[in-house]
């Protein structure tokens, strides 16, 4: 496999309300009105009327937070916007109990946060400090042994993730969100601050680097050693 580099971070400023200011929703569509909701004419109209859209746009994709004031967790709040790839995506949160929510997967952008039933009380959707890169995809055909190389520009505090569940495995499919990420087995791997180099003996499905503080930002390499011997 060539070698893969991602990278991840620098992430602005986060903002609990950066999607959706305080508001209690009836069932249904949020009202995308945070300081990243962007409003642009779709073109069409109807009975003179021009049709807008609003989709929350994220300096880089990183994860969505939802905070409410009430017990929200009878109900769920599905999420839908775009990757990394600009593909679409999707995730279903289970509401939080007067406190936070966090997606497990980066979104680009936010089309719509609706909920599954008319909310207790107010909520607010934004931003954190955690983001991952996009999702590296090793060749499970060729030798398993990986070298890995991050490097810091900047304060930074991230971790090498890895998992051997695949969205578009034939077989076992696992939706994107529902992906279970595992910190890798190397200490100085988990919660680093700086530049470090480690490796894979046993190649995953896929590796990312997240992020989960810090302003700066982490390029990562990815080496898998060989190619495939049939």
């Amino acid at each position: 496999m060539r070698p893969v580099t991602v990278t991840v971070g620098p992430l602005a400023t986060a903002s609990l309300t950066a999607i959706c200011l305080s508001q209690t929703p009836a069932a249904g569509n949020l009202t995308l009105n945070g300081a990243l909701s962007v409003t642009t004419t779709t073109g069409l109209t109807v009975t003179g009327t021009a049709i807008t859209s609003t989709v929350a746009v994220m300096d880089t994709p990183r994860r969505v937070v939802i905070t409410t004031a009430a017990n929200e967790s009878a109900k769920t709040f599905t999420i839908t916007g775009t990757d990394y790839n600009g593909n679409a995506v999707f995730e279903v949160i289970t509401g939080p109990n007067i406190s936070t929510a966090v997606s497990n997967i980066d979104f680009k952008t936010v089309t719509s946060i609706a909920i599954s039933a008319a909310a207790a009380g107010a909520v607010t959707v934004g931003t954190n400090n955690t983001a991952s890169s996009g999702w590296v995809r090793f060749d499970e055909y060729a030798p398993s042994m990986t070298a890995i190389q991050c490097t810091v520009s900047g304060t930074v505090t991230y971790t090498v993730q890895q998992t051997l569940q695949d969205p578009n495995s034939p077989t076992n499919p696992v939706n994107p969100y529902q992906v279970a990420w595992l910190n890798s087995s190397d200490a100085q791997a988990i919660s680093a601050t700086g530049n470090i180099q480690t490796s894979y003996q046993y190649s995953p499905t896929y590796a990312k680097v997240t992020i989960t503080n810090g302003t700066g930002s982490v390029t990562a390499t990815f080496t898998q050693f060989g190619v495939a011997p049939y």
